[in-house]
């Protein structure tokens, strides 16, 4: 059975709590469902379907038994594997303190960008179809990285460091 990693935008310790989050998915009828760090990564058995269906059917679930739901962007384990094995941010030339990201898009970017983009220390590198590959160097206290990633794709988007992606994949 096709295994997906469902990631939830918005989620932290403080507003959900995993094994409430791995029983909602659970109730949706999916299988063998595990949380992956406390950050809102699910990782879970479906058989195939679109991952805006399984998206659609995980956020009602949420909002049926947490009383609320977090924006949902579902991948393959398969495509996020694939993504890895591409090494996508071996072709760039990064600072060395600099953390590489991947934001996770709904839907494809139809934005007519000429990459890469730079503000401060953060950088937008790449679009993969539906993945934006950036890096940032952090810096306390500063949402530069952020406010240009929703400035330009919008805010139904996820972000997660390639290290829990690729946690994530392997789960």
């Amino acid at each position: 059975m096709p295994r997906y990693v469902a990631f939830l935008r918005g989620v932290s310790p403080m507003n959900a709590k995993m094994p409430e989050v791995k029983r909602a998915f659970e109730s949706a009828g999916f299988t063998n469902v595990k949380t992956v760090l406390a950050s809102g990564n699910v990782v879970f058995d479906s058989p195939s379907k679109s991952e805006s269906a399984l998206a659609r059917r995980a956020e009602k679930a949420m909002q049926e038994h947490l009383d609320r739901t977090f924006l949902t962007i579902v991948r393959s384990t398969k495509a996020l594997q694939e993504l890895i094995d591409a090494d996508p941010y071996g072709a760039f030339k990064l600072p060395a303190k600099s953390k590489h990201v991947v934001t996770f898009l709904r839907e494809a970017s139809t934005a007519k960008l000429s990459l890469p983009i730079k503000s401060g220390d953060a950088r937008i590198l790449a679009i993969r179809g539906q993945e934006v590959l950036t890096s940032y160097v952090p810096h306390p206290g500063s949402p530069e990285f952020m406010r240009l990633i929703e400035k330009i794709f919008g805010a139904e988007i996820t972000t997660r460091t390639l290290a829990t992606v690729e946690k994530c994949a392997a789960a």
